[in-house]
């Protein structure tokens, strides 16, 4: 439970699973890295699992605890696996627009 003055303020929790959608602003080399910091962020913070998607390049940065991070190049399809069992997510709608 969250005291009155933890409710007023930023929540001093950090979830297990962040997903982040690039913008267009994002495509700038300085926004990029802006991004990737943030994510190693919430990795370092206690996030076990961090989804960076590049819809513009057709890339998926992946970050996990104590790894480094992953790039995969036009997935069609994102597991969420061991933080999400079971949950798969179809990136290819993303890919479309």
């Amino acid at each position: 439970m969250l005291s009155d003055e933890q409710q007023e303020k930023m929540v001093p929790f950090c979830p297990d699973f962040v997903a982040e959608l690039m913008s267009p602003s994002d495509k700038r080399p300085v926004r990029f890295r802006m991004l990737q910091a943030k994510m190693e962020e919430y990795i370092a913070n206690g996030a076990r699992l961090g989804w960076l998607i590049d819809p513009f390049n057709r890339k998926l940065y992946l970050y996990r605890p104590g790894e480094p991070v992953q790039l995969v190049e036009n997935p069609t399809t994102i597991a969420g696996d061991p933080v999400l069992p079971g949950f798969v997510f179809d990136i290819a709608q993303i890919w479309q627009r």
